[in-house]
C-alpha cells in the first residue's frame, strides 16, 4: 500500500471518528484484527494507527489497547481553555477569598497619573535595576541566592520556557523531559522545531541513569524538569537525588532548565543552589498571585544570559510596564509573600479532603500539592473517566495529556484541586468517589 493510500485510510478513520461510529473511549480492535477486517497488511495497520495517533485522534494505554481520544473533536494534547463546567478540577490556578482585596491594596495608587505614565511606557527584558534587586530577593530560596544582574524577564511562565528553550537547545535538537510532564511544553517544543526525549522516571522524578541513556541514544541538548511540587505527579526530588542528578548531567555538560512554578508550596531550594553554572531556573507569579497578573523569571547562568535575552527579544517575549510596575509592588510590600504563605495553607487542606475523599486507592501527590495522581482501578480506562466525569459535570484531565509519548500513557488522571470553592470540591470528590466504586461498565446504570 503507497503512503498516499494508508493516508487515505486513516482519513476514512477519521471521518468514522467524526461522524460518531467511533465514541470517545471506544476500544480499535487490535492491529492484526483491524489489518483483517480491512483487508490490509499488518504492517499498514500499523502505519494506520501510528497516524491516527499523531493526529490526537487515539491514545494508547499501556498493555490495555488504542482508544479512541477524549480530545479527538479538539486534536490537541494539552488542555484548551476553561468549559465553563461546574467543578473545574482540571484548571490549576489558586484563587483564594481573600486574595483581590490585599493585591488591590498593594496596587493602590498605580491608576495615578505619574504611577501609570511610568507603567505604560515600553519595557525591556532586564526590566530596571530596582525590578531586579526586588525581583532578586523573592525569588531567592534557603541557600540559594538569585543574582539581580543575571534576571531575564517575560510575560508569563510559558514564555520563559520557550525563551529557555530556544536558549539553549537548537532548532531540530532534543530536550530530555520527564516522561510525564508540564504538558504545554509540547506545543512549545514543537513551534521551536525541538524534539522531547522522554526520560523515564521513579518516586522521586526523573532518573539519572535515564539521562544518560538518553544522551547516549538520543544526543540531548539540555534537560527540563520540576524537581519540586512536579506536574502532574507532586513529587519534589530529596537532596541525594538532586545530587545525583546534578553530577550526572554535569558530567555529559547539558544545561538544565530548572520549572520552579509550583515550587513556592515546597520548602526546597532550587537545583541553581547546587549547580549555578548548569542550570536555568523558570519562575513566575501566575500560580502565587493570579493568573490574570502574572510576570515570568529566567534565572540563567552568567554565560547564557545574552543568548536568554536575544531569545526573548526574538520571540516577542518581553513583559509589558505595567505587568512590571503591578509586579514590584506586589514582591516589594510582601503581598506576593503573604499570598504564597495563604495558598500553602490551603493547598494543605485541599489535599487532606481529597486524601480523605478518595482514600482506598492509589494516589500520589505532595501534602502541600495544588493537583492529585490518582491511578485508576481495573475497572476503569483513562479516557473513559474523564468523559463519564464530564457527564457528571466534573471536569479532569486524562494521563494522556501529559505523556511525552501519547501512546503509553499510564492508566491515571491528574486532579486540580485548587479551582474549586471547598464545598464544590468536596462535591466533585464525592463523585468521582463514587464512580471508581461502580466502574466504568456499570457507570451509566446508575445515572
Amino acid at each position: 500500500m503507497s503512503r498516499s493510500e494508508y493516508l487515505r485510510l486513516a482519513d476514512t478513520v477519521a471521518a468514522e471518528i467524526a461522524g460518531g461510529t467511533f465514541r470517545p473511549g471506544d476500544r480499535l480492535p487490535p492491529q492484526r484484527a483491524f489489518a483483517y477486517e480491512r483487508k490490509i497488511a499488518v504492517s499498514t495497520a500499523s502505519r494506520v494507527y501510528a497516524e491516527l495517533l499523531r493526529r490526537g485522534l487515539v491514545v494508547g494505554e499501556v498493555g490495555r489497547g488504542t482508544f479512541i481520544s477524549g480530545e479527538a473533536r479538539r486534536g490537541v494534547a494539552a488542555p484548551g481553555e476553561p468549559r465553563g463546567i461546574r467543578i473545574d478540577l482540571e484548571f490549576n490556578y489558586p484563587m483564594l477569598p481573600e486574595q483581590t482585596g490585599l493585591i488591590a491594596k498593594s496596587l493602590a495608587g498605580l491608576e495615578q497619573a505619574a504611577a501609570l505614565d511610568a507603567a505604560l511606557r515600553q519595557a525591556t527584558s532586564i526590566g530596571t535595576p530596582s525590578i531586579r534587586s526586588i525581583a532578586a530577593l523573592h525569588l531567592s530560596k534557603g541557600t540559594w541566592a538569585a543574582d539581580a544582574d543575571q534576571l531575564v524577564f517575560t510575560g508569563n511562565g510559558r514564555q520563559s520556557i520557550g525563551a529557555a528553550l530556544a536558549a539553549v537547545v537548537p532548532t531540530g535538537g532534543r530536550c530530555g523531559v520527564e516522561a510525564l510532564t508540564y504538558p504545554f511544553i509540547k506545543g512549545i517544543a514543537a513551534r521551536l522545531g525541538i524534539t522531547l526525549v522522554p526520560l523515564a522516571m521513579d518516586g522521586e522524578g526523573v532518573r539519572p541513569d535515564a539521562v544518560q541513556k538518553a544522551h547516549q541514544e538520543a544526543h540531548l541538548s539540555a534537560i527540563y524538569v520540576q524537581p519540586a511540587v512536579q506536574n502532574p505527579l507532586g513529587t519534589t526530588m530529596s537532596p541525594a537525588r538532586r545530587v545525583d542528578l546534578v553530577r550526572v548531567v554535569e558530567e555529559l555538560g547539558l544545561p538544565i532548565i530548572e520549572d520552579n512554578v509550583y515550587a513556592f508550596l515546597d520548602d526546597e531550594p532550587p537545583l541553581a543552589s547546587i549547580a549555578p553554572d548548569t542550570c536555568l531556573v523558570i519562575d513566575s507569579l501566575s500560580k502565587m498571585v493570579a493568573p490574570g497578573l502574572t510576570l515570568g523569571f529566567i534565572v540563567p547562568p552568567r554565560h547564557l544570559r545574552e543568548s536568554v535575552m536575544a531569545s526573548v527579544r526574538s520571540g516577542g517575549w518581553t513583559a509589558s510596564g505595567f505587568a512590571f510596575a503591578a509586579a514590584e509592588r506586589l514582591m516589594g510590600d510582601g503581598t506576593a509573600a503573604e499570598l504564597a504563605r495563604l495558598k500553602r495553607v490551603d493547598a494543605h487542606a485541599r489535599q487532606k479532603l481529597a486524601r480523605e475523599r478518595l482514600a482506598g486507592y492509589e494516589l500520589q501527590s505532595h501534602a502541600g500539592c495544588y493537583h492529585l495522581w490518582l491511578t485508576l482501578p481495573a475497572h476503569w480506562r483513562s479516557q473513559s473517566f474523564v468523559a463519564a466525569a464530564a457527564r457528571r459535570d466534573v471536569a479532569l484531565t486524562p494521563s494522556t495529556t501529559f505523556a511525552v509519548n501519547s501512546g503509553h500513557a499510564p492508566n491515571a488522571v491528574r486532579l486540580a484541586l485548587a479551582a474549586p470553592a471547598m464545598d464544590q470540591l468536596d462535591a466533585g470528590l464525592g463523585v468521582l468517589a463514587s464512580m471508581l466504586g461502580v466502574g466504568e461498565e456499570n457507570f451509566d446504570s446508575t445515572e
